[in-house]
C-alpha cells in the first residue's frame, strides 16, 4: 500500500508547486513598476498616483479588463491629458517644416521685391539725373511716390492700383517735359495744371504710358496674388493647431496609447492598421483640408513660375527706365504737334525764354537718324541689362539668388507637401505610435494582426470606423475650409490660367535648377530655352546660338573649314599658283 500511496502523493506536491509558480508568474508580470517607470519619463503625472502592486479600480472608465490593473481612475484621466498632448505634439512636428518653408520664402520673397523695387527707382533717378538734369529735381518726389504706390501694392498692404499709379506719374511728368524741354520759358501756374488734367487726353507720349502700366500691372499683380497665397497657405496650415479632439477620440487615444500599461504592457506598440483607424477618426475634419489643398498648391506652383519665368518680375521693373526714356524722346520727337494742341487746349503757352533758364536741344533739332540711333542704342542698353538678373539678398554662402532660384527652391520643397493633409494620420501612424512588429496592440489585447475593417480619410468614411465615433465636420476646420476654398476661386478669377499647367516643368532640370547656379556663372538649363550669359558678356549673336556643324570623316574637311574660307582672290591665287608650276614644269 505504501508504495502506491506515494506516487499519488508526489502527484499532489508537484501540481500545488506549479500552481504556485504560476501565480509568483503572474504577478511578476503585472508589476507596477515598469509602469511607474513610463509614468516618470512621459511626464504624465505625479508618481504617487500609481500603485505599488496590481489591483482592481472599478471606476475605470476607458481601460477595464477582467485582471488585475496598475491604472487608477486618475491615472486614466492624466493618461488622457496626456494622449491629447502627445497627439497635438505630433502634428505641430509634422507641420513644422512646411510652416517654416511658407513663413521663411515669403520674407524672402518680400526683401527680393524691395531690392528690386530699390533698384528699378534708382535706376529711374539716374535718368533724370544724367539725361534730363533739369527735371530731377522736380520729378524726384514724383518718382518716389510711384515706387512707394508699387511696393504697398505688391505687399498687399491697401487697394492700390497700379495702372492709377503709373498714369499719376506720367501727368506729373508732362508737364515738366512740355516747359523745360519742348518749350523752355512756357508759363507755368495755370499751365501745369492744365497740362496734367489734359495729358490723356493729349497723349504727349504715345503709347509708352501705356505700355509701362499694362505692363507693370501684370507683373506686380502675380507678385501680389504670391504674397496673399504664403498668407493663405499659412492660415490653412496653423489650422492642424486649431483642432478640437473629441470626446470619443481622446478615450480612442487612451484606449490605443495607454491602456496596455495598465496591463503593465509599457513597450507594445498599436498595429498599424488600428492606430489608422484612431488617428483618421481623430483628424477627420483636417483631412476634408485635402482637395482644397491640393487646388491651392498647384496656384502656389503656377504663381511662383509666374513670378519668376524669364526673370518677369525683374525684367519688367529694370524696364521702367526705358519706358520713360522712350516716352520723352516721343513727346520730344512730336513737339510742334503737341505745342499746336494745347495752345488750343490750355491757350498760348510760348512766351520769351528767360537766361537763366537751362535749356536742352530739341530733339526736332536732331537728324533722325541720329535720334533712332539713340533710342535704338537705350532700348539695346535696357535688354542687355536684362540678360541677367539683378543682385538680390545675399544668403550665407555670399551668392546673389535670382528670382528664379528662389522660385526652383521653394517648388522643390512643396512638391513634398501636396498630400499634406490627406497623409498626416499615416504619417502619425508611421512614427513611434506604430510600428510593424510580430505582435501589437489592437485596443483589446495583444494579436499577431489587426482583424477589424480600416476606413478611409473624411468625415463620410467614418461612419465605418470601429475604433471613434465622428458625429460631424468641426465647425473651425469647415471655416478654414471654406477661406482655403475661396482664395482659390479668387486667384481663378484674377488669373484665370492658374493651376491649369503641367506641374513641375518649366524651371528646368539642368545643372542650376537645384538653384546653385549663379547668375554671373554661365549656366545652361533646360528649363530656359537657351542659355544664360555671363554679366560681362552683352548679348549673344545669331551666328553663335547656331548649333555647330556636323562633322565630317576625318581627313575630309569641307572647303572653308578648319580656320580657312575660300574667297575670291584665294581663288584666283591658287590657279595662278597652279598654272605656274604647269608652266614651269
Amino acid at each position: 500500500m505504501s508504495t502506491e500511496l506515494f506516487p499519488r502523493v508526489n502527484f499532489w506536491w508537484i501540481t500545488v508547486a506549479v500552481a504556485s509558480l504560476a501565480a509568483v508568474s503572474e504577478v511578476r508580470c503585472h508589476s507596477c513598476h515598469e509602469v511607474k517607470t513610463a509614468f516618470q519619463l512621459r511626464q504624465i503625472g505625479p508618481l504617487k498616483w500609481v500603485p505599488e502592486a496590481p489591483g482592481t479600480d472599478a471606476d475605470l472608465s476607458v481601460c477595464k479588463h477582467a485582471g488585475p490593473s496598475c491604472c487608477t481612475r486618475r491615472m486614466e484621466d492624466s493618461y488622457r491629458t496626456a494622449a491629447v498632448r502627445d497627439l497635438g505634439h505630433g502634428v505641430r512636428t509634422y507641420s513644422f517644416e512646411l510652416k517654416y518653408l511658407l513663413s521663411e520664402h515669403a520674407t524672402v520673397f518680400k526683401d527680393t521685391y524691395e531690392s528690386l523695387l530699390s533698384f528699378s527707382q534708382g535706376h529711374v533717378m539716374s535718368l533724370f539725373e544724367s539725361t534730363y538734369t533739369p527735371l530731377a529735381p522736380s520729378i524726384a518726389p514724383h518718382v518716389s511716390a510711384l515706387f512707394s504706390d508699387l511696393s504697398i501694392f505688391i505687399h498687399d498692404a491697401a487697394n492700390v492700383s497700379v495702372e492709377t499709379a503709373v498714369h499719376r506719374f506720367y501727368d506729373h511728368l508732362f508737364p515738366l517735359v512740355y516747359m523745360r524741354l519742348i518749350n523752355p520759358g512756357a508759363a507755368g501756374g495755370d499751365l501745369a495744371d492744365c497740362l496734367r488734367m489734359t495729358r490723356q487726353d493729349v497723349n504727349p507720349f504715345g503709347r509708352h504710358a501705356d505700355t509701362a502700366a499694362h505692363e507693370l500691372a501684370d507683373a506686380l499683380r502675380a507678385g501680389r496674388a504670391l504674397t496673399r497665397a504664403f498668407v493663405a497657405g499659412n492660415h490653412a496650415v496653423n489650422s492642424t493647431e486649431a483642432v478640437m479632439l473629441s470626446r470619443e477620440c481622446s478615450r480612442a487615444l487612451v484606449r490605443m496609447l495607454y491602456c496596455p500599461h495598465c496591463r503593465g504592457l509599457t513597450l507594445i506598440r498599436p498595429c498599424t492598421p488600428y492606430c489608422l483607424n484612431v488617428m483618421r477618426g481623430c483628424l477627420a475634419s483636417l483631412t476634408e483640408m485635402d482637395a482644397p489643398w491640393r487646388r491651392y498648391m498647384a496656384i502656389l506652383e503656377d504663381l511662383t513660375h509666374t513670378v519668376s519665368a524669364e526673370h518677369s518680375l525683374e525684367l519688367n521693373l529694370l524696364r521702367v527706365r526705358g519706358w520713360v526714356n522712350d516716352a520723352i524722346l516721343h513727346a520730344q520727337l512730336h513737339g510742334p504737334r503737341l505745342t499746336a494742341t494745347v495752345d488750343k487746349l490750355c491757350g498760348k503757352s510760348m512766351t520769351e525764354s528767360h537766361s537763366d533758364q537751362p535749356t536742352i536741344p530739341m530733339v526736332t533739332d536732331i537728324p533722325p537718324q541720329m535720334t533712332s540711333q539713340s533710342a535704338s542704342l537705350s532700348r539695346e542698353k535696357v535688354i542687355r541689362m536684362s540678360s541677367r538678373s539683378l543682385p538680390l539678398k545675399p544668403t550665407k554662402s555670399n551668392k546673389d539668388r535670382s528670382l528664379k532660384q528662389i522660385a526652383r527652391e521653394v517648388i522643390m520643397y512643396i512638391r513634398h507637401y501636396i498630400s499634406f493633409f490627406n497623409i498626416l494620420p499615416e504619417s502619425l501612424c508611421e512614427g513611434e505610435m506604430g510600428l510593424d512588429e510580430f505582435t501589437c496592440w489592437s485596443g483589446d489585447d495583444v494579436v499577431e494582426s489587426y482583424s477589424g475593417i480600416v476606413v478611409g480619410n473624411g468625415v463620410h468614411a467614418q461612419r465605418q470606423n470601429p475604433e471613434v465615433r465622428v458625429r460631424g465636420p468641426d465647425p473651425i476646420l469647415t471655416e478654414v475650409k471654406e477661406k482655403l476654398e475661396h482664395f482659390n476661386q479668387e486667384m481663378q478669377e484674377v488669373m484665370p490660367d492658374l493651376g491649369s499647367r503641367d506641374p513641375w516643368d518649366e524651371l528646368g532640370s539642368g545643372p542650376d535648377a537645384s538653384g546653385d547656379c549663379d547668375d554671373e556663372d554661365s549656366c545652361h538649363g533646360s528649363g530656359e530655352g537657351g542659355t544664360r550669359t555671363s554679366n560681362t558678356e552683352s548679348s549673344i549673336s545669331a551666328e553663335e546660338k547656331k548649333p555647330p556643324p556636323p562633322k565630317t570623316p576625318a581627313g575630309h574637311s569641307k572647303p572653308g573649314e578648319n580656320g580657312t574660307r575660300l574667297t575670291l582672290p584665294t581663288f584666283i591665287t591658287l590657279i595662278l599658283t597652279l598654272g605656274l608650276q604647269w608652266a614651269l614644269n
